[in-house]
């Protein structure tokens, strides 16, 4: 008698249970995007992630074991928060940080500090530098800004400067045959139509639409040219402090362009800062990690130089903060409000991030720029999207 047919399914396998892999705790720690510190009850660091010793510029062995003190000031805030979680706090946070060591270079964070476990022998800490999705918006509001004055100077040189032309032609004629008196009024004319003129001028520097052109840019020469214009002038009284990473590719930028940024730049911060005891300090950092995808394209750039200009004025007013890359915004009694302007202009056009962060005694203007690659001499003004590269 022939068998009865076997059904497909009596002819599978049993399934076996899927194992799902094991979860590295070290490798999730590693993978985070942002430094990671645990210090121990004496404040000794304990452990670090990769992102804290790329942040730190040191190895796991050359920190682990080291008093937190050592990588930051003791009267860093980060101590205090650490301070405040070992009196009893759960977690505590702070925004707008600043840490600013020779070997990390100046950053502002977000400092998250927690306890861990149920008690205090060992507190995790958290860096979160600035968003970049803030960065980007700050930056492309300046660049919103930079396009309304480049159409406002089109506008008038056409409607503005040459009616001026027949105005002031006009009022030359009438003086010819006016009263002594009417010609004080035929001056006043002639004057304020030169006054207005003038303005013009300088603000069609915002509609010159011809090619940037760029080359490799030693930044510390822009910088000490700069200074030393500052310093036989304006800035005569200021003392200045130079933070340099010496070590610094050279920018991918136009020099006489970067010159002009900078100018502004310190005499903005020599004006705002004190007639007695007036410091300027200029820094310079390789920034890891920050690339922006912008408008128009789908390449990612690299602005991994990272240019400062720190004052310690009495910082910026609160409610010109958010409109102080707008063309007449300005804080000074006879300033036309162009420079910030002109400079977050220059910036976008070199495709890099201008922002700034403010208060009493201490305001920092934070520039970042692409790096140079000998490959945009052969492919044309495309931005550097590598790694560090040479350094020189």
């Amino acid at each position: 008698m022939p068998r009865p047919a076997m059904s497909l399914t009596s002819r599978r396998p049993p399934r076996l249970p899927v194992r799902a892999p094991a979860i590295d705790p070290m490798a999730v720690l590693n993978a985070l995007p942002d430094p990671v510190l645990v210090v121990d009850a004496a404040g000794d660091v304990r452990f670090v992630n990769l992102e804290a010793q790329e942040f730190f510029d040191l190895g796991a062995s050359a920190m682990e074991g080291t008093p937190l003190t050592a990588l930051l000031a003791p009267d860093s805030p980060v101590v205090g928060l650490i301070e405040q979680v070992r009196r009893g706090s759960r977690s505590v946070s702070q925004e707008g940080v600043s840490i600013d060591t020779p070997r990390t270079g100046p950053h502002f964070v977000t400092v998250q500090v927690a306890g861990m476990g149920d008690g205090t022998e060992q507190i995790l800490v958290t860096l979160h530098e600035r968003s970049i999705a803030r960065k980007i918006a700050h930056t492309l509001t300046h660049r919103h800004a930079a396009r309304s004055v480049t159409a406002m100077a089109a506008m008038l040189a056409h409607e503005v400067k040459n009616p001026l032309s027949g105005i002031r032609g006009a009022a030359q004629l009438l003086e010819e045959s006016a009263s002594e008196d009417d010609r004080m009024l035929t001056r006043l004319i002639c004057d304020e139509a030169d006054r207005i003129v003038a303005l013009v001028n300088r603000m069609e520097v915002f509609s010159d639409k011809r090619p940037l052109e760029r080359g490799p840019v030693n930044i510390h020469g822009v910088l000490e040219h700069v200074r030393k214009v500052a310093q036989s002038g304006f800035a005569r009284s200021i003392r200045f402090v130079e933070r340099y990473d010496p070590s610094l590719p050279p920018v991918w930028g136009n020099r006489d362009q970067l010159v002009q940024v900078f100018l502004n730049l310190i005499k903005n911060a020599a004006e705002a800062a004190p007639e007695t005891g007036g410091e300027i300090v200029l820094s310079t950092a390789y920034q890891h990690g920050v690339r922006i995808a912008l408008p128009g394209g789908d390449k990612r750039v690299h602005l991994p130089l990272l240019v400062s200009v720190q004052d310690n004025g009495d910082g910026i007013p609160e409610d010109l903060r958010g409109h102080l890359f707008d063309a007449f915004v300005t804080t000074k009694v006879n300033g036309t409000g162009l420079g910030l302007a002109l400079v977050a202009k220059i910036i976008g056009d070199h495709g890099g991030v201008i922002e700034f962060d403010s208060q009493p005694r201490r305001t920092v203007f934070k520039v970042s720029l692409p790096m140079y690659d000998e490959a945009q001499d052969v492919g044309g003004p495309g931005l550097a999207i590598g790694g560090r590269g040479p350094r020189g």
